[in-house]
C-alpha cells in the first residue's frame, strides 16, 4: 500500500506538471500488485475529479468548441465500449496493437522534429482519435498512446494542452462511472478504495503545478515525448510478459 501510494504521489506531481501522466505509474503499480481490472477500476475515481479541477483551472485556454465536441464525444462512445470490453473480453492484444502505434509515432517524432499536425487537419480526425482513445482507457487503463499522441502532434501549448486532455477524461468518467457500477465492478467497497486514492495524488498535484510553471516550451515537449516513450515501452513489456 506505500508503494501505491508513492505512486499515486508520483503520478500526481506528473500530472501538474503536464496536465497527464498519473495512470502511467498508478495503473502499473496496481496492476502488478493484484490485477489490471483492479487498477482500472480503483482509478476510475483519481482520473475524473482532478481533471474536473484543472478544465475549470484553464477553461480560457481550451481549443474551440468544434474539436472539444467531437473530441470528446466520440470518446464517451469509446468509453462505454471499452468498459464492455473490461467486463468481458481479455485485451493483451488490444494494448500491443495500441503500443506498436505509439513506437511508430515516436520513431516519426524523433526521425522528423519538426513535423506537426495543424488544427485545420486535427479537426476531422478528431472523432477517430476520441472514439479509439476512449476505447483504451476504459478496456485496458491507458488511453495515452491515442489520446496524448494526437494531442502532442499538434504541439499545443501547456495552458492550452492541459484543459482539453482533462475535457476528454472527463467525458470518459461521466460514462465509466455508471457503466462500472451497472457491471458490478465498482462496489461500495472498490469505491472507497478508489476515493480515498484521491489523497495522494492530489498531494502531489500542486508540486507538479509549480514545477510545469518553470518549465519552457521546448522542455515540455521533452517531457510528453518521454512519457510516451515510457508508455510504450511498459505496454510492450506487460504484452509480452
Amino acid at each position: 500500500m506505500a508503494i501505491v501510494a508513492i505512486g499515486f504521489v508520483l503520478g500526481g506531481i506528473l500530472k501538474g506538471a503536464t496536465g497527464v501522466g498519473a495512470p502511467l505509474i498508478a495503473v502499473p503499480l496496481l496492476a502488478a500488485a493484484v490485477d489490471v481490472r483492479f487498477a482500472i477500476v480503483v482509478f476510475s475515481i483519481p482520473n475524473l475529479v482532478p481533471n474536473i479541477w484543472q478544465v475549470w483551472a484553464y477553461r480560457k485556454t481550451l481549443l474551440p468548441r468544434a474539436f472539444i465536441a467531437r473530441f470528446v464525444l466520440t470518446g464517451m462512445a469509446g468509453a462505454a465500449v471499452g468498459t464492455w470490453v473490461l467486463a468481458n473480453v481479455h485485451t493483451d492484444w488490444l494494448v500491443l496493437g495500441v503500443a506498436g502505434a505509439l513506437v511508430l509515432y515516436i520513431v516519426l517524432r524523433l526521425a522528423r522534429p519538426g513535423w506537426m499536425l495543424s488544427y485545420e487537419r486535427a479537426l476531422p480526425l478528431a472523432p477517430v482519435a476520441g472514439f479509439v482513445a476512449g476505447t483504451m482507457q476504459t478496456a485496458a487503463g491507458l488511453s495515452a498512446p491515442v489520446s496524448i499522441t494526437f494531442l502532442n502532434a499538434m504541439r499545443l501549448r501547456r495552458e492550452t494542452f492541459m484543459p482539453t486532455a482533462s475535457a476528454f477524461f472527463v467525458g470518459l468518467g461521466l460514462v465509466q462511472l455508471p457503466l462500472l457500477i451497472w457491471y458490478g465492478l465498482l462496489d461500495t467497497h472498490m469505491a472507497a478504495l478508489s476515493a480515498g486514492a484521491l489523497i495522494p495524488l492530489v498531494s502531489g498535484m500542486p508540486i507538479g503545478a509549480w514545477l510545469g510553471r518553470k518549465l519552457s516550451q521546448q522542455a515540455f515537449d521533452r517531457i510528453i515525448l518521454g512519457v510516451l516513450s515510457i508508455l510504450a515501452a511498459k505496454l510492450i513489456w506487460g504484452a509480452f510478459a
